[in-house]
């Protein structure tokens, strides 16, 4: 996990595109948050991870490595922190709308499939 992607696959964009690819839409999604109100927090972290996971830029641990990213941007984007994604999801479902959304764009569906429930702050 965490080793970038040097090999062409069928997912992903071409491995030189990689850098590029992320940056330039980790940018775009933040300019749009910053500059529009058409996006909930919610909404915002499934765009951030459906985008990495349409990117695939790593070797193995994609999707851990988009999930964690998308609860970390859902977490940063509240004020203050109430809600956390819940990860348990119907597998096949969700790949398909990830494949919706890769010709798409449109996150709208993918963000209503991943539930959410309230961020526990209690120590165990």
């Amino acid at each position: 996990m965490g080793r970038a992607r040097q090999l062409e696959l069928n997912i992903g964009v071409a491995p030189e595109l990689i850098a590029v690819e992320l940056r330039n839409t980790l940018d775009s999604i933040a300019w749009r948050w910053e500059h529009t109100d058409d996006w909930t927090p919610r909404q915002l972290g499934i765009a951030v991870h459906a985008e990495t996971v349409r990117i695939h830029p790593f070797v193995d641990g994609n999707g851990r490595t988009t999930r964690l990213l998308a609860d970390l941007v859902f977490a940063a984007a509240q004020d203050p922190t109430v809600e956390q994604y819940d990860w348990d999801l119907d597998k096949q479902h969700y790949i398909g709308l990830l494949r919706a959304f890769d010709v798409h764009r449109d996150v709208t569906d993918l963000a209503a499939f991943v539930g959410v429930e309230q961020f526990d702050t209690q120590e165990p």
